[in-house]
């Protein structure tokens, strides 16, 4: 029998040789190429967006009389239907794309293999030039947008010309991975990128379903706080960040912001608390407002920790002032030890339903 023949053995049936491989390479080939198209779009998209924004702005004139106003209208028309993709911040992003790269035509041939993070990033560059060299070689060399990031934070385009480096991009290293996570990104592609719930993402799952029920457990709690928003997005000139829970306390006059993770504390986390704590001292926090009080909650299956942050204030006067609004350390230990036994249980049941 040779290598492409099946072979029925015992009523199992034994795929031939690189069948298998062959099929998986289609199906590869297809996501990446699904991939690149909606992030094509989407850039394609952005920039258009921006061409409109300044035409309305503009009416004919060589200066903008409105466009602030203009903007933040449009944003609020917006994000009811779209999403806070169009929010006031990114449609100023889109606008700036359209000014720094007005012909459309001369980018599109360095937009291949990236995504509107990229995009983003590389509006911070001041040199044209260099905005259209780092454009045209993290295409061609398939960098990530951390990759892109590290080059431009250390001047590589400088650097390159300074000590004469390689000026084309074939002499460039290339990327030839891109990480499979990266695809969950999009949720316009992410079904047919193939993720679907199994047993890898239970983590995640665990997580989600606490924050679920710390919400409300907080605000039952009946203490002064608001719910303000679920896996908030901020942004920043070169990153984005999503905060688990944010409430507003108008007994403190003030936002706390709850970061949940499903393992044991590490220092990386209380330095993510922190900068997010700043983050929003300093681009949402309003001139009334008291400042951000950060929470961070980690967990494993042996032992559950709360971890409060203010920034400049010691934790004996923080104990003294906001502990009577706050939820104590114990109240969320028991909290979140009993959901996780009831998400725990729940998801016992399943697999056993299923095995049946």
């Amino acid at each position: 029998m040779t290598k492409d023949n099946i072979n029925i053995k015992n009523n199992n049936i034994s795929l031939p040789d690189n069948f298998v491989d062959d099929v998986r390479t289609i199906i590869e080939n297809g996501r990446q190429q699904a991939y690149a198209t909606v992030s094509l779009i989407g850039i394609a998209t952005f920039w258009n967006v921006g061409r409109r924004i300044v035409e309305e702005e503009q009416k004919g004139e060589k200066r903008a009389t409105y466009g602030t106003q203009l903007i933040k209208n449009l944003a609020d028309e917006l994000i009811p239907l779209y999403g806070n993709g169009y929010n006031k911040r990114n449609l100023d992003y889109y606008k700036k794309f359209y000014l720094l790269f007005p012909d459309f035509e001369i980018v599109n041939t360095r937009v291949h293999n990236l995504e509107w993070s990229h995009i983003r990033r590389v509006l911070s560059v001041t040199n044209p030039e260099a905005r259209l060299w780092y454009l045209e070689n993290a295409s061609h060399n398939m960098w990530s947008v951390r990759e892109l990031d590290r080059n431009i934070s250390t001047q590589y385009f400088e650097r390159r010309l300074a000590a004469q480096l390689p000026a084309k991009v074939e002499d460039l290293p290339q990327t030839t991975e891109r990480d499979p996570l990266e695809y969950i990104k999009n949720p316009m592609v992410a079904e047919f990128m193939g993720f679907h719930r199994d047993a890898i993402y239970s983590e995640t799952e665990l997580e989600q379903a606490l924050i679920d029920n710390l919400e409300k457990f907080i605000l039952e709690l009946g203490r002064g706080f608001a719910f303000v928003e679920r896996q908030q997005h901020i942004v920043t000139d070169t990153s984005e960040f999503f905060i688990d829970l944010v409430f507003y306390n108008y007994k403190m006059k003030r936002f706390v912001i709850f970061e949940l993770k499903t393992h044991r504390l590490t220092h990386q986390d209380i330095g993510q608390l922190d900068m997010y704590v700043r983050m929003y001292d300093d681009l949402v926090k309003g001139e009334d407002d008291q400042p951000t009080i950060g929470v961070l909650l980690c967990t494993d299956t042996d032992n559950t920790i709360a971890r409060y942050s203010v920034l400049h204030e010691s934790e004996q006067l923080f104990a003294a002032k906001y502990m009577t609004y706050m939820p104590t350390e114990e109240e969320l230990r028991r909290e979140i030890e009993q959901q996780k036994q009831f998400f725990l249980e729940q998801h016992k049941n399943i697999d056993a339903n299923q095995k049946q």
